[in-house]
């Protein structure tokens, strides 16, 4: 969507206050032994508190509040009797409506004990969407977007997954523009002030693809290899993006 009020900007830090809040919760109690379904529905009874809704489960009828995938799951798992681990690689995503706008956020982190490899992808992953945000403004290219994020894998030494993208949002879960995350230099579509969008890159240690699994939903590497998401909703303006999904 494209913001057209002070009224599109009150929803919109709203359901993104709350998405962040109900992450946050998530991760705080997140803990081995706990199944995911569990950590599901803590984050079902927190967006009901809140007078928000899932939007997977209501928009596609996603089989849970939130996206809860484990190790190399990179997106889209489905919680459920999973038991978590000491050591397991966690991604919440958590994307909720209230009064009619949309926020979306994602994050991944580790169950101790931690190790080092996991946790500089985790730590890296989010550096790099945090640099991407910081780039853009009205006018830049949406290319650039995927540019950046190439780069910043190669120099980390990370490959993109190149079929998970940033996307539009703010009415619905997904939304005009789709962002790939690479580069394309025919693309020469660009930003503009009030478009609100996701910015989530994906980097893996191995695979740069993902294959959905038999359940429908779960995306999983090939190669079972580890990767990271980081999610947050932006409004571009003519300087800094407002950054939505904040506690």
């Amino acid at each position: 969507m494209t913001v057209g009020s002070q009224k599109d900007i009150d929803g919109l830090k709203e359901i993104g206050r709350i998405v962040a809040l109900t992450l946050n919760e998530m991760k705080r109690h997140t803990k081995a032994g706990m199944t995911t379904k569990e950590l599901d529905e803590l984050g079902g009874r927190i967006l009901a508190s809140h007078g928000a809704v899932s939007g997977p489960s209501k928009t596609f009828q996603f089989p849970g509040q939130t996206c809860i995938s484990v190790n190399d799951e990179v997106a889209h798992g489905i919680p459920g009797s999973r038991v978590l681990k000491p050591g397991d690689l966690i991604n919440i995503d958590v994307c909720a409506e209230k009064d009619g706008y949309v926020a979306d956020t994602g994050h991944s982190f580790q169950i101790a004990p931690f190790s080092e490899p996991v946790t500089r992808l985790c730590r890296y992953t989010h550096y790099t969407m945090m640099k991407v945000i910081s780039s853009l403004k009205h006018g830049v290219r949406i290319n650039e977007i995927g540019k950046l994020i190439q780069q910043e894998a190669k120099q980390g030494g990370y490959k993109v997954i190149n079929d998970l993208c940033s996307h539009g949002v703010g009415k619905a879960v997904h939304e005009w523009p789709q962002i790939p995350p690479t580069y394309n230099k025919h693309d020469k579509r660009t930003l503009k002030e009030g478009l609100v969008i996701t910015i989530e890159p994906f980097l893996s240690m191995g695979a740069d693809y993902v294959v959905e699994q038999q359940d429908g939903w779960t995306l999983r590497t090939p190669d079972s290899s580890f990767a990271a998401q980081h999610e947050h909703t932006i409004i571009i303006t003519k300087d800094k993006p407002i950054i939505l999904t904040v506690a």
